[in-house]
Formats: C-alpha cells, structure tokens, sequence
C-alpha cells in the first residue's frame, strides 16, 4: 500500500475524503461464449498490472447470454467463479453486471454474445417479444419491456428471467458476497446495459450523429399504448408516424421540427407515456434485484446513458427517442434519479470523457452539459452517482474532463468536497491501455483521482459506506416521480479540474488540434 508523502497525518486525512476510487471494465469476451475463462494467466497479470497501479477494482459484464445458454433454469457459473477468485487474488474489488443484453452490433462491442438460443427460439414464434420499430424491424438486443409481465418463456415473465438469474448468481456467489469482494451489483436495464431504449443501433444503419427511432411497435405496447390512449379520452392518437428514421435530421421530420409533433398534446402524452414505461421498468427489476440481494454488503447500481448529440437544440431528438423525455423546459432524468433513490441505487452515467468541441457541429451535441444535469440530478435526489467514459481514450484531455466530472469544484484541503463521484470506471481493460506511454498516462490519472493519497484500502476513510443493502422503500407515485421533471439550474462547476495530468496548457493544444482537424 501506498501512503501519502504529506508529513502532517491530519492533512492526509482530509485530504483523503476527496479520494474517488477508480474501477477498469475488463474486456467483453473475458468468458468465452463457449463459457470458458479464456487466457487464465493472460488476464491474471494485467490483472496484477492493474493492482500495481492502485486500481481499486474491476467491473465485468456476467452474461445472461453464457450463463444459461443451454436452457431454462440451466445456470453455469463455473468459468465466472474461477475469474472471480483471480479478481480476489489479485486484490482487486469487482463491480458485477447483471447482463441480460446482447453484445454485438453497437460501438465498441468487438465480440458477439447473443442472448440465450432457447429465447431466440421462442423469438422465431412470436417476434413480437422483441423491441420494433415503425417499418416492422425487429432489435434482438434485448427483450422489449411489452414483455415485462407477459408469461411467454416457459410460463415466466421476463422480470422473472431477471429475478431468477440473479438468485442465481447470489446462490453461487455466496462467499464472493459474504467476503466483501463484490460491492455493487450493476442491473442490466436495456441494450448496453442501460435503462434505455435501442433507439440507435449500427447494425441496422444508424450512424452518428442520427435522431434514432422510437422502439414500441411490438403488438404488446402498441396494445398499451391504445389501452392508454382510450383510457385518457382519445382512442383517436396512435403512435407516431411522422419521427422520420435512423439517420434524419430533427428538422427533417414533422415529429420534431420546430412546432412539431412533440410540442402537441398528443405528442406530449405519447413522450410521457413512453418514457414512464421505461421508469416502470427500471423500478420493477430493481425492486426483485433488492429482494434478491437484500442484507448482502453492497450497492445496486443502474447505468443511463449519455445521449450528448441534438443535445443543444430545442428538440432533444436523440434523447426523446431513446426514452428520455428531456428538454430545456423538462428534466427527463431526475426522475429516473428519484426512481433509484427508493432502491438506495448508485445512478452510473457515461460519456464522462467528452468535450463539446470534439464533435462535429452539425450533431449540436452537449456532453459537458448534460453529465452537469444528470449528476445535479442525482445529487439532489440524495444518491451517490458514479460514471465511465464513453470512447476509449488514452488522452491526457480525456483524463482531465473525467477528473474534473469525479470533483466538480475541486479538491477540498479541509475534507470531503462538496460535490463528489462515488465511483469512476474506465473502459476498458485491453493491451494498447498497458503500452506504456498510455500506461504510464492512465497510472498518473488514477493517482489524481485518489487525491495524490496513493491506495486505500478503506472505503470509510474517503466515505464511500458500504452497508447491508437495505430493503426498497415505498413505491413512489408516478405523479411523484414526474414532480421531479421540474428543470433546475445545474450545480456550478469549475471550468477545468484543478489537478490536470500532462501540465495546465495541455487542454488548450488539444482544442487547438481538433480545430486543425
């Protein structure tokens, strides 16, 4: 263990509270899709690299896809037990996703793991259990919410699927939980993990910066949807049909054009219908995931995503398809921050890296916005936020964004800062991370986020708590969670973090080459 060079221990402990520990995501296909540990000694030493590098942690992906391929309620656990022990013996602590998606077909996935065939096969009856888009194309990421109480697999729901494979996974991971390796449990929600909807999606044509296209066209939810409808006095409204497709403009369609659609009372009850299901969602699985693994020591935790893009314009496009009804007007995320907050759930969100200037005008895009509202958000709610990057970034710019998002108004030489991440995680673990150079970059960025205190091992010191989880509190009313869509101004925050890596002028070369670019 390292220890800090101050030679006052009361400063050191003052200045510890600012420590925000740091996490590595390790690579997607680190369990075969045969559900075999592939390179037992390769991974042990990039794991002991890590280590030696103060890493706090790791996060994998456990594949519901691997895990019960061979048929319903057949689980195997044994080549994710073997990698946990390493994890162990490595010294490292792990942040497990339950992931009930497919890997494959979206940006940076660089292996293909599909959901389990017996689902698939019952997919190839009835579509419908997938999410669908306007034109009829079925997205085999993930199973479409429609299907959230529907008894279709075997006479399971899909939330019992969910429920089942995590009592699973507590059953046969018992001593990793009782012995404090696994301290929070990251619960799958949507494709990539994330309480969304597969609005953009590569392998069906979409590229950036695209508005995406809304995903409820299965028969359940169009079912829902006209139960809705009729039940709100307009049996007349249907779902849109005027949102144009992957890669339109805003403007390019009436849905969301200037005066559009979405700005009609029959477009706000559809947005709001459409983004409520998502927070039912989100609520059910969580609530079996904290019956699941209530008393064991550790977090829940729920992924969103950062759909930076049309971020700067009045329409929030990408936002609005993807199920965050978000605009200036309306916060669609404090919600899903509230929603957490029964569960005692961290809200982990991406896109921690970016800068506005990074990307092409056109995309209108707001990263640094957006990661200030969502993170006031869940602040205000009372939760602990945490995040990754989006993009593999081995830039010293990129570092310093993601520090300056861990502390948003800095180090705090008294204690505990005002503001605070409860965790960051870096995507993700692959050779061109432990080049040197990059190595020797990200081994400087992990000693910044730990406050230039080095290692500790005792998450109290810097009061990140990790208690028995708690049972869910009370369900919260959907009139209660949308009285969180009132906007608010964001917390402040400083324009660059107050400890860069690479020097104080290496922000300013980096904006000056993507100009030159």
């Amino acid at each position: 263990m390292k220890v800090s060079t101050s030679s006052s221990p009361d400063y050191a402990k003052k200045l510890i509270q600012n420590y925000v520990p740091v996490y590595v995501m390790l690579p997607l296909g680190v369990v075969t899709t045969d559900n075999e540990l592939e390179d037992r000694d390769g991974i042990k030493k990039q794991l002991k690299q890590l280590q030696a590098a103060d890493v706090d942690g790791v996060m994998i992906d456990v594949w519901w896809g691997i895990v019960e391929s061979k048929g319903p309620n057949q689980y195997d656990w044994t080549a994710y037990r073997s990698l946990f022990k390493i994890i162990q013996e490595c010294g490292l602590k792990l942040q497990a996703i339950m992931s009930f998606h497919q890997c494959g077909g979206n940006v940076g996935d660089s292996v293909n793991i599909p959901l389990p065939s017996w689902i698939l096969k019952i997919g190839e009856s009835n579509p419908d259990i997938f999410y669908t888009n306007r034109s009829g194309t079925r997205n085999k990421e993930y199973l479409t919410l429609g299907v959230d109480n529907q008894p279709l697999f075997h006479g399971r729901t899909a939330v019992e699927l969910y429920r089942d494979y995590m009592k699973s996974f507590r059953e046969n991971m018992e001593d990793f939980l009782d012995n404090g390796l696994i301290i929070d449990i990251e619960v799958g929600l949507g494709p990539a993990g994330e309480l969304r909807y597969p609005s953009y999606v590569q392998n069906q044509g979409w590229e950036f910066p695209g508005i995406g296209e809304f995903q409820c066209y299965d028969k359940y939810l169009k079912m829902e949807f006209k139960g809705a409808a009729v039940t709100a006095g307009h049996p007349e409204w249907e779902l849109p049909d005027n949102a144009g497709t992957y890669n339109d403009a805003p403007e390019s369609t009436e849905f969301f054009r200037s005066n559009g659609t979405y700005q009609s009372d029959e477009g706000k009850f559809f947005l709001t219908w459409y983004s409520n299901k998502l927070l039912n969602h989100g609520d059910q699985i969580l609530e079996e995931a904290n019956q699941v693994f209530l008393g064991c020591k550790l977090k829940l935790a729920a992924k969103v995503a950062g759909i930076h893009w049309w971020y700067q314009t009045e329409n929030h496009a990408a936002e609005l398809t993807s199920g965050y009804y978000n605009l200036k007007t309306r916060d669609g995320y404090r919600p899903i921050a509230r929603m957490l907050s029964r569960h005692h759930a961290i809200l982990n969100f991406t896109c921690l890296e970016m800068r506005n200037y990074e990307h092409i005008s056109k995309a209108k895009s707001g990263p640094e916005e957006l990661v200030q509202q969502v993170l006031s958000g869940g602040w205000r709610e009372g939760i602990p936020v945490a995040g990754e990057n989006a993009l593999p970034r081995y830039d010293h710019a990129a570092y310093n964004q993601i520090l300056l998002n861990a502390r948003p108004n800095g180090i705090n030489k008294e204690g505990e800062p005002k503001h605070k991440m409860f965790g960051v995680t870096y995507l993700r673990l692959c050779n061109k991370l432990l080049q040197k150079r990059n190595f020797n970059i990200f081994k400087s960025f992990v000693m910044k986020m730990h406050a230039d205190q080095g290692y500790c091992p005792n998450p109290e010191d810097y009061n990140c708590y990790v208690v028995p989880l708690n049972q869910s509190k009370e369900k919260i009313s959907m009139e209660a969670l949308l009285e969180a869509t009132e906007p608010l101004e964001p917390f402040s925050w400083e324009r660059e973090t107050d400890t860069p890596i690479g020097g104080p002028f290496v922000d300013f070369f980096n904006r000056i080459l993507y100009i030159f670019k």
